[in-house]
């Protein structure tokens, strides 16, 4: 049985991860990273990401790059952007780890996933059911078989 100091403590610790992962969701495109994000609540990037993973499945780095490519796949449906730039728009530095990890989550690569966005009428559909409905994947487990966005 926990005692309540015990609890009180779980319950700090969720709220800082609530914290981390809010900062994420709402700054996904500047310059983040483990290190700057637990320097944000005072904690070691080694510590954060143990406890963040525990809490969430992934680490703090796979969270913000998942955010990071489904903000890139909402830029790419709209096709007034190229690659690089949505890579650098969503906050990526490097277009090459951008590719590979989008290409990992989403079962392509964002230059295939922006032509298909295109010649599917995508855009047709509203914007929640296209979100939904092209989620990508974490932890890399984009399925191998021909997607389709239509």
């Amino acid at each position: 049985m926990t005692s309540t100091g015990d609890d009180d403590a779980h319950l700090r610790t969720l709220a800082l991860l609530r914290r981390v992962r809010d900062r994420i969701d709402r700054e996904y495109a500047q310059p983040l990273d483990v290190e700057a994000l637990a320097r944000g609540v005072h904690v070691s990037a080694g510590h954060l990401s143990r406890q963040f993973k525990a809490a969430y499945g992934e680490s703090p780095y796979s969270y913000l790059m998942t955010r990071r490519v489904e903000r890139a796949m909402t830029l790419l449906r709209r096709g007034d952007l190229s690659v690089t730039e949505v890579c650098f728009a969503v906050g990526s530095s490097s277009l090459g780890t951008f590719s590979t990890r989008f290409t990992e989550l989403v079962g392509m690569a964002p230059s295939e996933y922006a032509r298909r966005a295109l010649t599917a009428g995508v855009g047709e559909l509203p914007s929640c059911v296209t979100k939904q409905a092209t989620r990508p994947v974490r932890n890399r487990e984009a399925p191998a078989v021909d997607v389709h966005l239509a």
